[in-house]
C-alpha cells in the first residue's frame, strides 16, 4: 500500500507539473462566453450577443442551432437546465422533458413482446420538448424576440454545410431511415451508392424552416395586436403544441404507427422547478431532481466528502476504486428510486441527499475488491420514515452481467448506446447571467414527423415495464421518463463558481464528478479538468436499449500508468482503455479575484467555444 501511495503521489506531481499542457486553450472572457457542441452552434450564440443578448438569449439561439444540426439532437427531442438569475441570487430549474402519450402503457409494449419500449422509431417517441423549453426560457428570462434568437436557426434550416459526422451517420443509417417516409425524404437527398448527403455539402431543411418561420410567424401576428415580447413567444408556444404545428406533427406520427396525439401536445407542459443542491465543503452544487439522474452526483458528493479524496492522489488505484465504489452505491441508487416527480410513487430524495445516509451507504464498501452485488439502500428512515414500501423488490435485486463485449469503440455514438445523444451549451453574460443545457433526444437515426422536419424523440427506452425494477419510473400515460439529462451549477459565496455540463447517456454524471474533482480537490484548471483522463463504469443499469448492466467493467484511458492498471485487475475489474476519456465536457469557472470567466471546452468531440 506503501508503495502505490508513493507512485500515486509522483503521478498527481507529475500531472501537476504538465497541468498547462492541454490540447485546446483556456477561453478567457470578460464580458461573455458561448460554448456547445458544435462550432457553427457557438457561432451562433456569439452573434446574440453581439447584437446585445443575455445569456438566455444566446443558450437559446445555441439551442436552435444544434438541433438543426440533428447527429446529437434534434427539435424533437427534450431540453434541461439550470438558470443562475443575478436578480434574484437563485438557481431555477427548467424541465422541458416530453411525456408518454395516450395509449403508451406497460401492457402494450409487453403484448407486442417487448421487455421494454424501442430504441428508435414513432413508438421510441415522447412529446417534444425543445421547443417548449427554448421559448419558456426566453420568454422568461431572455430579452430578444424569438424572430431573432431563431434567426440562426433557420438560415441553418435554409441550408448549411454539413459536418463529416452527420453526413456520414446519416449514410450508414440509410436502410433504418428508409423506414420513415418523411425522415427518407428530409435525409436521402441522391440516388447511386451514396443517398446521404455529403461533408461540406448544403444540406437543405424545407419543412424544418417552414416550421421555425410559422413560430415568428404567430409572434408577430401576437405582436401586432398588442401582445407584450412575452405574451407573443407564448402565441409561438401555443401554435407549435395546440395549433396547425401539433395538428400535422400528431398526424405524421400516427401515420407511422406512434401513438402521440394532438391532446398529448397541448396538455403537455414546461415546468420551471427548484434545483436539489449540497454542500460540498464551502460550495453549493445544484442539479435538477429524479425526473433525470442528476442527483446521483449529489449522492455521490455526500459520500466522498468524508473519504479526503484529494490524499489519495489523481487517479491512483485507490482513489479510482473508491470513486468506483461510490458511485456503485449511488446509480443502484438512481437505478430504483428515481422516476418523475409529479406522478406518484413520491421519490425519498430527501433520504437520499441525507449527509446521515451516505456515512450509512459508505459502510457498504469493500475496500479490498470490486463489489459486484451492490443494491439499493433504504433512504425512508433517512427522512423520517420507518417503512421502505418497496424493500420486497430490493432484496430480489440482482445484478445479472451482460453478455456483451465491454469493449468501447472510438465512434461510440454508432457503436454503443450507453453514450447515445445529447450535447450540452454553457453561456454566461457580464450582468450576472448563467446558463448550463444538456439538450437531447432526437438524435439519428430519428423519426421525422408529417411535413413538421422535427424528428421525434427517442426517450421511451428509459422507462421500465416492470416495478420491480423501478417502481418510480413504470411507464404511463403523461408521465416522464428518468432521464440521463443532468446539467451542474456550483455556487460560492452566494455567486456562480462552475458551470459545467456534458454529454454521454450514462456516462454523464461519472464525467461530471470527476471534472468538479478534478478542479476542486487536485487544483487543475478548467481545461485542464475538462480534458483529463478520467475513467467509465458500467455498473449501473444502462438507461437505453435493453438496460443491460456491466459488474466490474471499466474504461480507463491510455495513459494510465501500467502499475494502476495491474492494482485494478487485481481487485476485479475488467478493464478496456480509449485515448479519450473525458467528454465530450463544456464548462465556465468563474474568477472573482478577477472579474472574469474561464472557459473550457474538452478535446473529446466537436465542442466549441467563443468568448470576448
Amino acid at each position: 500500500m506503501k508503495r502505490i501511495f508513493i507512485l500515486s503521489f509522483l503521478l498527481l506531481l507529475g500531472m501537476t507539473a504538465m497541468g498547462q499542457r492541454t490540447q485546446k486553450p483556456v477561453l478567457h472572457a470578460k464580458n461573455w462566453l458561448a460554448i456547445t457542441g458544435k462550432p457553427l452552434a457557438a457561432t451562433a450564440g456569439a452573434t446574440i450577443f453581439h447584437q446585445g443578448g443575455n445569456a438566455v438569449d444566446a443558450a437559446c439561439a445555441m439551442l436552435g442551432a444544434t438541433s438543426t444540426m440533428w447527429d446529437a439532437l434534434s427539435w424533437g427531442g427534450e431540453t434541461q437546465a439550470l438558470i443562475y438569475n443575478p436578480h434574484t441570487g437563485k438557481v431555477i430549474g427548467l424541465n422541458a422533458l416530453g411525456v408518454a402519450p395516450t395509449g403508451a402503457t406497460p401492457e402494450f409494449y409487453t403484448e407486442n413482446g417487448m421487455k421494454f419500449p424501442p430504441d428508435l422509431g414513432p413508438l421510441a417517441a415522447v412529446t417534444p420538448g425543445t421547443p417548449g423549453g427554448l421559448m419558456t426560457m426566453l420568454a422568461e428570462f431572455g430579452t430578444m424576440s424569438l424572430k431573432e434568437v431563431l434567426e440562426p436557426a433557420i438560415q441553418m434550416a435554409n441550408g448549411y454545410p454539413i459536418e463529416a459526422g452527420a453526413a456520414n451517420y446519416l449514410e450508414d443509417q440509410k436502410e433504418t431511415l428508409r423506414q420513415w417516409p418523411f425522415s427518407k425524404e428530409v435525409f436521402l437527398v441522391h440516388q447511386g451508392d451514396r443517398e446521404a448527403p455529403r461533408a461540406g455539402e448544403i444540406f437543405i431543411q424545407q419543412d424544418l424552416m417552414n416550421t421555425l418561420n410559422k413560430l415568428v410567424e404567430a409572434e408577430a401576428n401576437a405582436l401586432k395586436a398588442g401582445k407584450t415580447r412575452k405574451e407573443a413567444i407564448y402565441a409561438a408556444y401555443d401554435r407549435f403544441y395546440k395549433g396547425d404545428i401539433a395538428e400535422e406533427f400528431a398526424r405524421g406520427c400516427q401515420e407511422m404507427g406512434g401513438l402521440i396525439t394532438k391532446e398529448d401536445l397541448a396538455n403537455w407542459k414546461v415546468y420551471l422547478e427548484e434545483p436539489v443542491k449540497i454542500t460540498y465543503k464551502d460550495l453549493e452544487v445544484y442539479k435538477l431532481t429524479t425526473w433525470v439522474q442528476g442527483p446521483v452526483m449529489l449522492q455521490a458528493l455526500n459520500m466522498l466528502e468524508q473519504l479526503n479524496v484529494g490524499s489519495m492522489g489523481y487517479n491512483s488505484a485507490t482513489y479510482v476504486h473508491a470513486l468506483y465504489q461510490v458511485m456503485n452505491l449511488a446509480y443502484a441508487d438512481r437505478d430504483f428510486y428515481y422516476g418523475d416527480p409529479y406522478f406518484p410513487p413520491e421519490e425519498p430524495i430527501k433520504g437520499l441527499l441525507s449527509k446521515e445516509y451516505a456515512k450509512e451507504r459508505l459502510k457498504a464498501i469493500n475496500w479490498e475488491r470490486n463489489d459486484t452485488l451492490v443494491k439499493p439502500g433504504d433512504p425512508y428512515p433517512f427522512q423520517g420514515e420507518q417503512e421502505n414500501p418497496y424493500k420486497h423488490y430490493i432484496e430480489g435485486w440482482k445484478n445479472k452481467v451482460s453478455q456483451v463485449s465491454p469493449a468501447i469503440h472510438q465512434d461510440p455514438l454508432k457503436t454503443d448506446n450507453f453514450f447515445a445523444g445529447t450535447t450540452s451549451i454553457q453561456a454566461a453574460d457580464l450582468e450576472g447571467w448563467v446558463v448550463s443545457v444538456t439538450p437531447s433526444g432526437g438524435w439519428i437515426p430519428a423519426a421525422v414527423a408529417g411535413n413538421t422536419g422535427i424528428g421525434m424523440s427517442q426517450r421511451m427506452q428509459s422507462f421500465v415495464l416492470d416495478p420491480s425494477q423501478n417502481p418510480f419510473n413504470v411507464l404511463a400515460p403523461g408521465k416522464r421518463p428518468r432521464a440521463t439529462l443532468t446539467p451542474s451549477m456550483v455556487i460560492k459565496d452566494g455567486k456562480p463558481h462552475l458551470s459545467f455540463a456534458i454529454q454521454g447517456g450514462d456516462a454523464q454524471d461519472q464525467n461530471s464528478i470527476q471534472f468538479f474533482l478534478n478542479m476542486v480537490e487536485f487544483g487543475m484548471n478548467v481545461q485542464e479538468a475538462a480534458e483529463a483522463a478520467n475513467f467509465l463504469s458500467y455498473q449501473m443499469r444502462n438507461s437505453f436499449g435493453n438496460h443491460e448492466i456491466k459488474p466490474g467493467f471499466m474504461t480507463l484511458n491510455e495513459e494510465m500508468p501500467p502499475w494502476v492498471r495491474r492494482k485494478l485487475s487485481e481487485m476485479g475489474y475488467r478493464i478496456d482503455y480509449r485515448q479519450r476519456t473525458s467528454g465530450p465536457m463544456n464548462a465556465i469557472f468563474f474568477d472573482r479575484e478577477h472579474g472574469t470567466m474561464w472557459g473550457g471546452s474538452s478535446n473529446h468531440g466537436e465542442d466549441y467555444g467563443i468568448g470576448w
